[in-house]
């Protein structure tokens, strides 16, 4: 049996937040974590694109990590060290919520893209 959820999300964030990611008391950069939550509840975008704000998801040689998730793919993202980077993050959900689906992530995200796994193995 299948299980299916009655939220009809097309997507998920998902913030690190853990051994390394925004922790400024080890020098990476920091992240706007209560910005990011307040901002995305008033925009209303949980409905849609939830937003997860995680403990350690790895790499964590590339902090400060952010994976989307769809039904179809993941993109990691890696290095984002500017607090306008998570207003790009936001700006791109709410056009997203408005189009019904994900849109292609902004242009400023590419150099970000991050290929979160060297090879494909198989799981035995």
């Amino acid at each position: 049996m299948l299980l299916k959820t009655n939220r009809a999300v097309f997507g998920q964030i998902l913030v690190c937040s853990g051994c390394c990611c925004g922790r400024t008391d080890k020098g990476k950069p920091s992240i706007p974590v209560e910005w990011l939550k307040k901002s995305w509840k008033e925009a209303g975008l949980k409905k849609s694109i939830q937003l997860t704000i995680s403990g350690c998801l790895g790499p964590c040689d590339l902090a400060n990590v952010v994976c989307i998730l769809t039904a179809t793919e993941q993109i990691w993202l890696g290095g984002l060290t500017e607090h306008d980077q998570y207003e790009a993050l936001l700006e791109w959900g709410k056009s997203s919520a408005e189009a019904g689906s994900l849109l292609e992530l902004p242009a400023r995200f590419q150099d970000h893209i991050l290929q979160r796994f060297s090879c494909a193995q198989e799981v035995r």
